[in-house]
């Protein structure tokens, strides 16, 4: 039996997936969480061959969630599933170690083909969102700049800003200046809806 770690924060998909999984005769799931430190907990408890983590949990994103996991359960493969595909969701998730990155309006049997397929040692990712990574190019931000950009996602002076990241307001003026430069945008509303479209933030 493969053994299957989910880790969804949404209940009703959660159970769901669960439902779907275990009709197939050779997968078994082993344990579910609600969150990322959820699911690393549940893994070091169950030690499953393959976790699928949802991108979107609270605290600890899927992204995260794969790389600590890779770390402290090397054997253990990482699916990551997606409402929102992303391109710059799919270059971190296979930094992190993903071995697959599917959104989740495939089709179901093509869940269960993918988690044989990565036991088996092979990459699985959704074509289309592939084709869009690849055009789409990595991200060009730096991670001062992200931290700058998604600190001043919700509307945050430059001041407020300053104070959360803890840097001068011209420091802050000049990763948000480059921020927006960079994302070809405006101003920095639209650098942040760009960066966030994209999966850059």
């Amino acid at each position: 039996m493969i053994r299957v770690l989910l880790a969804e924060d949404q209940g009703m998909v959660r159970g769901a997936l669960a439902t779907l999984l275990s009709l197939e005769d050779d997968i078994e799931v082993i344990g579910e969480a609600a969150d990322g430190d959820e699911a690393l907990a549940v893994a070091a408890r169950t030690r499953p061959d393959v976790a699928l983590l949802d991108i979107e949990m609270p605290g600890r994103n899927g992204i995260d969630t794969a790389a600590a996991l890779r770390k402290a359960l090397p054997d253990c493969r990482v699916i990551i599933l997606t409402t929102f595909g992303r391109p710059g969701y799919l270059r971190s998730a296979m930094e992190a170690g993903a071995s697959a990155f599917l959104v989740k309006d495939s089709p179901a049997r093509e869940l269960a083909a993918a988690i044989r397929r990565v036991l088996a040692g092979e990459r699985v990712i959704d074509p289309a969102l592939a084709a869009a990574a690849l055009s789409a190019g990595p991200n060009p931000l730096s991670p001062r700049e992200r931290e700058a950009l998604a600190a001043a996602a919700d509307g945050s002076t430059i001041g407020d800003v300053a104070r959360k990241l803890h840097l001068s307001e011209g420091t802050v003026r000049n990763y948000l200046s480059a921020a927006i430069h960079k994302t070809g945008a405006r101003n920095r509303i639209e650098a942040v809806r760009t960066a966030q479209r994209q999966g850059w933030l």
